[in-house]
This record gives structure tokens, sequence and C-alpha cells, in this order.
């Protein structure tokens, strides 16, 4: 493998520049807005050609940039990785949003090199923001590092969430959850996209989030970017590991623990 694969600002680079592509393609098209257009992948699971143009052109450019690397995303083939540089990619993170034109909606991009996950980006589409980070290297937007919140008291933290809109089985206990922190916060927060909402934990706009049932192409960039900005990411087991399908809980370091033991609880 070439040298600039074991760089890490150069993987970045590749990156933004990937992610900067996918969002201008995605501002440009005209929305399909008419629910004929939507393909069904699942329960509650929608895709459009949007997705897999912009899928497409993600991958061409890493497979460009980077021809000995693999892609792996929502779209593409969702296998288990064994290869030296692994690309985590959702090129629309927040497809129901943007179909509504509700405008919350990602292009979110991951490096993962020998297993270790080395750089994140996720490109706020509406705004226009983009939010970078690389391993050891902190996280930032536009110049500004970002840090996480230093809310330390759970009655006055603002949680980010997912509902389980694609895995109903999971509802009952999700419910059960809720219910207790809904009491014990100021407030609980659902945007639908999860890249973004873990930039709002990174932005310090969350002091925690949870959701049940995530693929590794949707938490990979944006669970750096919060580790990078001071915050503390896992699973709802605790394993530090969240590059595999399964939950998530996210926030500042006192937030993230009160979170994690409540929700082990339930």
């Amino acid at each position: 493998m070439g040298r600039k694969v074991l760089e890490y600002q150069d993987l970045l680079t590749v990156a933004v520049e990937a992610a900067q592509r996918a969002g201008d393609f995605i501002r440009e098209t005209e929305r399909p807005s008419d629910p004929a257009f939507w393909t069904r992948k699942g329960f509650n699971d929608f895709v459009t050609d949007v997705d897999t143009t912009a899928e497409r052109l993600v991958t061409a450019h890493l497979k460009e940039r980077v021809p000995e690397s693999q892609v792996r995303g929502e779209e593409l083939s969702p296998d288990d990785n064994t290869d030296d540089l692994v690309w985590l990619v959702d090129p629309l993170d927040g497809t129901t949003n943007y179909l509504h034109g509700y405008p919350a909606y990602a292009v979110s991009i991951a490096a993962v090199y020998h297993g270790v996950l080395c750089v994140g980006v996720v490109l706020d589409v509406t705004r226009r923001l983009t939010y970078t980070a690389v391993k050891d290297g902190g996280a930032w937007s536009e110049g500004t590092r970002l840090h996480v919140s230093s809310v330390n008291d759970p009655s006055t933290a603002l949680i980010g969430t997912g509902f389980p809109f694609k895995t109903p089985a999971l509802l009952e206990r999700y419910m059960e959850q809720f219910a207790v922190l809904i009491r014990e916060t100021s407030g609980i927060r659902r945007a639908g996209a999860a890249a973004l909402d873990l930039i709002d934990v990174a932005l310090g706009r969350l002091d925690g989030f949870w959701e049940l049932e995530l693929a590794p192409w949707d938490v990979a960039a944006g669970a750096l970017v919060v580790r990078e900005a001071g915050g503390v990411v896992t699973n709802a087991d605790g394993s530090h590991d969240v590059i595999k399908h399964g939950s998530i809980v996210a926030g500042n370091a006192q937030i993230h623990g009160w979170l994690l033991e409540k929700l082990r609880q339930r």
C-alpha cells in the first residue's frame, strides 16, 4: 500500500473531497418528493436514485484516489471487512428527512485502517458545513475545534435519540428507556439523522445520544468526531467497538456514564 494511504491527513483530504462531491450532487438534484419514485428496501426504509448515485460518486472518488481500499455501506456490500483500509460510507444519512424536505441529512464517510477508526467526515448537506476528525488530531469544522459540553447534571442535560423505526421489535424496550430519561433530563430530541446527532454531541448542543440499532456506516464518522471532541462513544454494553451493527451511546464523560447506567437498567 502506498505511503499516502498511511497518512491520516491524506485520507481526510480524500474523504472531504468525496463528501463534497456527493453533497453538491444532492443539492443540485431535484428532490423526488413523489413516493412513486421511492424504493422500499424494508420496513420504513426507503432508497432513491439520489442515494445510489451519490454512493457511486463517493465510491468512484475513493477508489480512484486510493485504489487499494475497499468501500462498504448501506447501498454497498455489508459484509465484514478484512482489508487493510476500509471506507464506511453513508451517502445520504437521513433519507426520509431528505424525501420530505426536512433539512437534516448528511453525507458520512469514515476510514478504518487495520481495524482502527482513523478518519471521519460528516457533511451537513443543507447547511454546507463539514465536520472532520483524525485519530489523535482533534475534531474540527471550518477551522474551529469542537468540544463536547460540560453539563454534568442529568436534570439539565439535553439528550438526542433515534427511534427504532426499522426494528419495531425493539419499540417496547425503547419506550421504557424513553419514559425513564424524559423524567430525569431537561428534554429529548430526535432529528432523524444519526451522523448529525453525533455532530450535535461533538458541538455541545446535545449532552448525550442513544439509539438501539444502527449500522457501522451510520455512526463511524460521527463517533470519531465525538471522541476527538472529548466525548465518549460505546455501545449499550459499554464496549468501545461501535464499528458493527447494534446500539450506540454517546456523550460527554459524565452524561455518557449516567446514560449508560440508566439504559442498562432497561
